[in-house]
Protein backbone atom coordinates (compact mmCIF):
# COMPACT_ATOMS: atom_id res chain seq x y z
CA UNK A 1 0.00 0.00 0.00
CA UNK A 2 1.33 3.32 -0.33
CA UNK A 3 1.34 5.39 3.12
CA UNK A 4 3.10 8.97 3.57
CA UNK A 5 5.70 7.76 6.19
CA UNK A 6 7.54 10.25 8.87
CA UNK A 7 11.30 9.60 10.41
CA UNK A 8 12.33 11.10 13.00
CA UNK A 9 15.71 11.35 11.74
CA UNK A 10 14.25 13.21 9.13
CA UNK A 11 15.29 17.38 8.97
CA UNK A 12 14.80 18.44 5.88
CA UNK A 13 11.85 21.07 7.14
CA UNK A 14 8.89 21.36 4.76
CA UNK A 15 9.60 17.81 2.96
CA UNK A 16 9.02 15.82 6.07
CA UNK A 17 7.01 12.83 4.78
CA UNK A 18 7.95 10.51 1.88
CA UNK A 19 5.30 8.27 -0.15
CA UNK A 20 6.48 4.79 -0.37
CA UNK A 21 5.01 1.42 -0.74
CA UNK A 22 4.97 -0.63 2.35
CA UNK A 23 2.99 -4.40 3.19
CA UNK A 24 -0.48 -3.67 4.18
CA UNK A 25 -1.07 -3.99 8.05
CA UNK A 26 -2.05 -7.83 9.48
CA UNK A 27 -5.19 -8.40 11.11
CA UNK A 28 -5.21 -8.84 15.05
CA UNK A 29 -8.12 -9.92 17.28
CA UNK A 30 -10.10 -7.34 18.24
CA UNK A 31 -9.06 -5.07 15.28
CA UNK A 32 -10.81 -4.13 12.17
CA UNK A 33 -8.56 -3.09 8.73
CA UNK A 34 -10.10 -0.19 6.88
CA UNK A 35 -9.31 1.16 3.37
CA UNK A 36 -8.67 4.79 4.04
CA UNK A 37 -11.31 6.64 1.93
CA UNK A 38 -9.99 10.61 3.71
CA UNK A 39 -8.14 11.35 6.43
CA UNK A 40 -8.14 15.19 7.18
CA UNK A 41 -4.97 17.04 8.05
CA UNK A 42 -4.50 18.18 11.91
CA UNK A 43 -2.48 20.89 13.67
CA UNK A 44 -1.19 18.26 15.59
CA UNK A 45 0.55 16.27 12.86
CA UNK A 46 2.09 19.84 12.58
CA UNK A 47 3.52 19.35 15.80
CA UNK A 48 4.42 15.94 15.44
CA UNK A 49 6.10 16.57 11.94
CA UNK A 50 8.27 19.71 13.61
CA UNK A 51 9.33 18.02 17.04
CA UNK A 52 7.08 20.42 18.64
CA UNK A 53 5.43 16.84 20.19
CA UNK A 54 7.97 14.65 21.08
CA UNK A 55 8.62 11.59 17.97
CA UNK A 56 8.14 8.10 20.30
CA UNK A 57 8.74 6.16 17.25
CA UNK A 58 11.58 6.09 15.22
CA UNK A 59 9.19 6.44 12.10
CA UNK A 60 5.05 6.87 11.50
CA UNK A 61 2.37 7.42 9.79
CA UNK A 62 0.51 10.32 10.66
CA UNK A 63 -3.37 11.39 10.51
CA UNK A 64 -6.38 11.15 12.99
CA UNK A 65 -9.18 12.32 11.08
CA UNK A 66 -10.09 9.28 9.11
CA UNK A 67 -12.67 8.15 7.25
CA UNK A 68 -12.67 4.31 6.42
CA UNK A 69 -14.34 1.20 5.14
CA UNK A 70 -14.12 -1.62 6.66
CA UNK A 71 -12.25 -4.58 4.92
CA UNK A 72 -11.20 -6.74 7.65
CA UNK A 73 -12.09 -7.87 11.20
CA UNK A 74 -15.65 -7.52 10.95
CA UNK A 75 -18.12 -8.38 13.43
CA UNK A 76 -21.55 -8.48 14.22
CA UNK A 77 -22.02 -4.19 14.45
CA UNK A 78 -19.60 -3.55 12.17
CA UNK A 79 -20.08 -5.45 9.00
CA UNK A 80 -17.55 -5.37 5.70
CA UNK A 81 -18.04 -2.40 4.15
CA UNK A 82 -19.14 -0.38 6.86
CA UNK A 83 -18.60 3.69 7.14
CA UNK A 84 -17.05 4.33 10.24
CA UNK A 85 -14.47 7.24 11.85
CA UNK A 86 -11.14 6.73 13.76
CA UNK A 87 -10.25 9.69 15.76
CA UNK A 88 -7.33 10.91 18.30
CA UNK A 89 -8.30 8.47 20.87
CA UNK A 90 -7.50 5.05 19.14
CA UNK A 91 -7.34 2.74 22.34
CA UNK A 92 -7.44 2.88 26.37
CA UNK A 93 -6.06 0.51 28.89
CA UNK A 94 -10.03 0.34 30.63
CA UNK A 95 -8.46 -0.97 33.84
CA UNK A 96 -6.51 2.23 35.13
CA UNK A 97 -8.26 4.57 37.72
CA UNK A 98 -9.46 7.36 35.21
CA UNK A 99 -11.14 4.92 32.68
CA UNK A 100 -13.24 3.07 35.98
CA UNK A 101 -14.30 6.72 36.58
CA UNK A 102 -15.98 7.40 33.56
CA UNK A 103 -12.57 9.64 32.16
CA UNK A 104 -10.90 7.76 29.79
CA UNK A 105 -9.81 10.71 27.88
CA UNK A 106 -7.72 10.78 30.63
CA UNK A 107 -6.24 7.35 30.47
CA UNK A 108 -2.70 5.99 31.64
CA UNK A 109 -2.27 4.35 28.87
CA UNK A 110 -3.39 5.30 25.84
CA UNK A 111 -3.20 5.04 21.78
CA UNK A 112 -3.27 7.89 20.51
CA UNK A 113 -3.84 7.36 16.26
CA UNK A 114 -1.10 8.63 14.00
CA UNK A 115 0.78 9.49 17.18
CA UNK A 116 1.32 6.05 19.26
CA UNK A 117 0.47 3.89 16.45
CA UNK A 118 0.09 4.42 12.66
CA UNK A 119 -2.73 6.31 11.42
CA UNK A 120 -4.87 7.84 8.20
CA UNK A 121 -1.85 9.11 5.78
CA UNK A 122 -2.29 5.99 3.65
CA UNK A 123 -4.57 3.45 1.64
CA UNK A 124 -5.38 1.23 4.95
CA UNK A 125 -5.25 1.66 8.32
CA UNK A 126 -5.41 -0.94 11.31
CA UNK A 127 -7.87 0.15 14.43
CA UNK A 128 -9.03 -1.02 17.48
CA UNK A 129 -12.84 -2.20 16.84
CA UNK A 130 -14.46 -0.36 19.81
CA UNK A 131 -12.80 2.57 18.84
CA UNK A 132 -14.63 2.78 15.53
CA UNK A 133 -17.15 5.84 14.87
CA UNK A 134 -20.56 5.22 13.20
CA UNK A 135 -20.47 8.07 10.43
CA UNK A 136 -24.49 9.46 9.68
CA UNK A 137 -25.75 8.34 6.26
CA UNK A 138 -25.32 11.24 3.39
CA UNK A 139 -22.80 12.99 5.15
CA UNK A 140 -19.99 13.56 1.85
CA UNK A 141 -16.52 11.61 3.21
CA UNK A 142 -14.33 14.79 2.71
CA UNK A 143 -16.55 16.42 5.01
CA UNK A 144 -16.96 14.37 7.56
CA UNK A 145 -13.22 14.05 8.29
CA UNK A 146 -12.65 17.02 9.96
CA UNK A 147 -15.59 16.62 12.37
CA UNK A 148 -13.80 13.50 13.27
CA UNK A 149 -11.30 15.36 15.25
CA UNK A 150 -11.67 19.33 15.24
CA UNK A 151 -14.99 19.01 15.62
CA UNK A 152 -15.00 16.35 18.72
CA UNK A 153 -12.59 18.42 20.39
CA UNK A 154 -14.21 21.60 19.91
CA UNK A 155 -17.09 20.34 21.31
CA UNK A 156 -15.56 18.97 24.15
CA UNK A 157 -13.96 22.02 24.70
CA UNK A 158 -17.77 23.35 24.91
CA UNK A 159 -18.22 21.02 28.06
CA UNK A 160 -14.77 21.60 29.87
CA UNK A 161 -15.69 25.25 29.67
CA UNK A 162 -19.35 24.27 31.20
CA UNK A 163 -21.08 26.18 28.35
CA UNK A 164 -24.57 27.02 29.23
CA UNK A 165 -27.63 28.10 26.80
CA UNK A 166 -27.45 31.86 25.85
CA UNK A 167 -24.25 32.57 27.69
CA UNK A 168 -21.44 34.93 25.64
CA UNK A 169 -18.75 32.98 24.84
CA UNK A 170 -15.14 33.97 23.78
CA UNK A 171 -13.24 32.10 20.57
CA UNK A 172 -9.69 32.95 20.27
CA UNK A 173 -8.04 31.68 17.02
CA UNK A 174 -10.55 30.78 14.65
CA UNK A 175 -9.40 27.54 12.53
CA UNK A 176 -11.34 24.56 11.84
CA UNK A 177 -12.16 23.47 15.41
CA UNK A 178 -13.39 27.01 16.25
CA UNK A 179 -15.52 27.21 13.25
CA UNK A 180 -17.28 24.44 13.89
CA UNK A 181 -17.40 25.10 17.46
CA UNK A 182 -19.73 28.51 16.63
CA UNK A 183 -21.79 26.27 14.75
CA UNK A 184 -22.97 24.00 18.15
CA UNK A 185 -23.09 27.18 20.29
CA UNK A 186 -25.19 28.94 17.78
CA UNK A 187 -27.86 26.25 18.05
CA UNK A 188 -27.37 27.22 21.98
CA UNK A 189 -28.75 30.77 21.28
CA UNK A 190 -25.17 31.73 22.75
CA UNK A 191 -23.45 34.80 21.88
CA UNK A 192 -20.01 34.40 20.33
CA UNK A 193 -17.22 37.07 20.15
CA UNK A 194 -14.10 35.89 18.23
CA UNK A 195 -10.49 36.86 18.33
CA UNK A 196 -8.04 35.76 15.76
CA UNK A 197 -5.01 37.59 14.65
CA UNK A 198 -5.44 36.54 10.63
CA UNK A 199 -7.77 38.67 8.86
CA UNK A 200 -9.37 35.78 7.02
CA UNK A 201 -9.95 33.92 9.53
CA UNK A 202 -12.03 37.19 11.12
CA UNK A 203 -13.98 36.99 7.82
CA UNK A 204 -15.19 34.11 8.24
CA UNK A 205 -16.16 33.97 12.06
CA UNK A 206 -18.11 37.45 10.30
CA UNK A 207 -19.68 35.47 7.62
CA UNK A 208 -20.53 32.42 10.09
CA UNK A 209 -22.56 34.95 12.31
CA UNK A 210 -19.88 35.80 15.34
CA UNK A 211 -21.69 38.27 17.63
CA UNK A 212 -18.48 40.33 17.15
CA UNK A 213 -15.28 39.97 15.57
CA UNK A 214 -11.74 41.56 16.44
CA UNK A 215 -7.67 41.13 16.52
CA UNK A 216 -5.49 39.82 19.17
CA UNK A 217 -5.62 42.15 21.94
CA UNK A 218 -9.11 43.60 21.11
CA UNK A 219 -11.40 43.47 23.92
CA UNK A 220 -15.08 42.33 23.07
CA UNK A 221 -17.45 44.75 24.24
CA UNK A 222 -18.83 42.84 27.38
CA UNK A 223 -17.44 40.29 30.04
CA UNK A 224 -17.87 36.67 28.76
CA UNK A 225 -18.81 33.91 30.50
CA UNK A 226 -16.71 31.46 29.16
CA UNK A 227 -13.97 31.42 26.64
CA UNK A 228 -11.82 28.89 24.54
CA UNK A 229 -8.30 29.59 23.19
CA UNK A 230 -7.54 27.69 19.94
CA UNK A 231 -3.88 29.17 19.18
CA UNK A 232 -1.38 27.69 20.82
CA UNK A 233 -0.35 30.99 22.57
CA UNK A 234 -0.27 31.41 26.29
CA UNK A 235 -0.31 35.14 25.56
CA UNK A 236 -3.84 34.49 24.49
CA UNK A 237 -4.87 32.47 27.69
CA UNK A 238 -3.84 35.63 29.42
CA UNK A 239 -5.76 37.75 27.11
CA UNK A 240 -9.19 35.23 27.45
CA UNK A 241 -8.45 35.28 31.19
CA UNK A 242 -9.09 39.14 31.23
CA UNK A 243 -11.80 39.30 29.27
CA UNK A 244 -14.13 37.07 31.48
CA UNK A 245 -16.33 37.89 34.27
CA UNK A 246 -16.28 36.43 37.45
CA UNK A 247 -16.55 32.66 38.01
CA UNK A 248 -15.97 32.38 34.36
CA UNK A 249 -14.17 29.44 32.63
CA UNK A 250 -11.20 29.85 30.35
CA UNK A 251 -10.70 26.40 28.31
CA UNK A 252 -7.54 25.69 26.81
CA UNK A 253 -7.58 23.74 23.56
CA UNK A 254 -4.28 23.06 22.75
CA UNK A 255 -2.26 19.64 23.01
CA UNK A 256 1.19 21.73 22.48
CA UNK A 257 1.62 25.29 23.77
CA UNK A 258 3.85 27.86 24.50
CA UNK A 259 5.09 28.96 27.55
CA UNK A 260 1.75 31.19 30.01
CA UNK A 261 3.36 34.16 30.80
CA UNK A 262 3.57 35.55 34.74
CA UNK A 263 0.11 37.08 34.91
CA UNK A 264 -1.20 39.42 38.12
CA UNK A 265 -3.55 37.86 40.86
CA UNK A 266 -5.73 40.40 41.97
CA UNK A 267 -7.21 41.46 38.30
CA UNK A 268 -7.14 38.30 36.14
CA UNK A 269 -7.50 35.35 38.60
CA UNK A 270 -9.39 36.32 41.46
CA UNK A 271 -12.98 36.08 41.66
CA UNK A 272 -13.10 32.50 41.33
CA UNK A 273 -12.22 33.19 37.31
CA UNK A 274 -10.71 29.23 36.29
CA UNK A 275 -8.19 27.86 33.76
CA UNK A 276 -8.82 24.52 32.62
CA UNK A 277 -6.97 22.31 30.06
CA UNK A 278 -8.90 19.75 27.53
CA UNK A 279 -7.11 16.77 26.93
CA UNK A 280 -8.13 14.71 24.25
CA UNK A 281 -12.02 13.42 24.12
CA UNK A 282 -14.19 10.25 24.82
CA UNK A 283 -15.82 7.73 22.80
CA UNK A 284 -19.23 9.26 24.06
CA UNK A 285 -18.10 13.41 23.24
CA UNK A 286 -17.51 11.75 19.60
CA UNK A 287 -21.26 10.04 19.58
CA UNK A 288 -22.94 13.10 21.25
CA UNK A 289 -20.89 15.56 18.44
CA UNK A 290 -21.64 13.84 15.00
CA UNK A 291 -25.38 13.09 16.52
CA UNK A 292 -25.61 17.14 17.19
CA UNK A 293 -23.47 17.80 13.67
CA UNK A 294 -25.82 16.07 11.57
CA UNK A 295 -29.11 17.39 13.01
CA UNK A 296 -27.60 20.96 12.39
CA UNK A 297 -26.22 19.59 8.95
CA UNK A 298 -22.95 21.00 10.04
CA UNK A 299 -20.48 20.74 6.64
CA UNK A 300 -16.96 21.99 6.58
CA UNK A 301 -15.20 23.59 4.11
CA UNK A 302 -12.83 21.45 2.99
CA UNK A 303 -9.87 21.54 0.22
CA UNK A 304 -8.88 18.03 -0.91
CA UNK A 305 -5.57 17.16 -1.57
CA UNK A 306 -3.94 13.67 -2.92
CA UNK A 307 -1.96 11.66 -0.47
CA UNK A 308 1.41 12.48 -2.84
CA UNK A 309 -0.02 16.43 -1.87
CA UNK A 310 1.01 15.86 2.20
CA UNK A 311 3.66 17.73 2.43
CA UNK A 312 2.08 20.84 1.01
CA UNK A 313 -0.97 20.10 2.92
CA UNK A 314 1.38 20.52 6.44
CA UNK A 315 2.52 23.61 4.60
CA UNK A 316 -0.56 25.08 3.94
CA UNK A 317 -1.47 24.51 7.61
CA UNK A 318 1.36 26.12 9.04
CA UNK A 319 1.10 29.24 6.71
CA UNK A 320 -2.68 29.46 7.51
CA UNK A 321 -2.84 29.39 3.63
CA UNK A 322 -6.51 28.48 3.40
CA UNK A 323 -10.04 29.23 5.43
CA UNK A 324 -11.21 25.56 4.79
CA UNK A 325 -10.01 22.74 6.61
CA UNK A 326 -7.56 19.99 4.44
CA UNK A 327 -8.58 16.90 3.74
CA UNK A 328 -6.26 14.05 2.20
CA UNK A 329 -7.64 11.39 -0.05
CA UNK A 330 -5.60 8.39 -1.15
Amino acid sequence: MRAAIFRRSTKDSGQYLRIEDIPRPTILPGYSLLRVIACGVCRTDLHIVTGELPALRPELIPGHQIVGEVVDGATANVPIGTRVGVSWMGGVDGTCWYCMHNAENLCDDPTFTGYTVDGGYAEFVLVRTDFLLPLPVGLDDAAAAPLICAGIIGFRSLRVAGVQPGESVGLYGFGSSASLAIQVLQSWNCEVYVSSRGQGNRDRAAALGATWVGKDGDKPPVPLDRAITFAPSGEVVIAALGDLRKGGVVAVNAIHMDKIPAFDYDSLLWGERQIRSVANMTRADARDFLEIAHKLGIRPKTTVLKLEEANEALAMLSKDRDDSSIVLVP
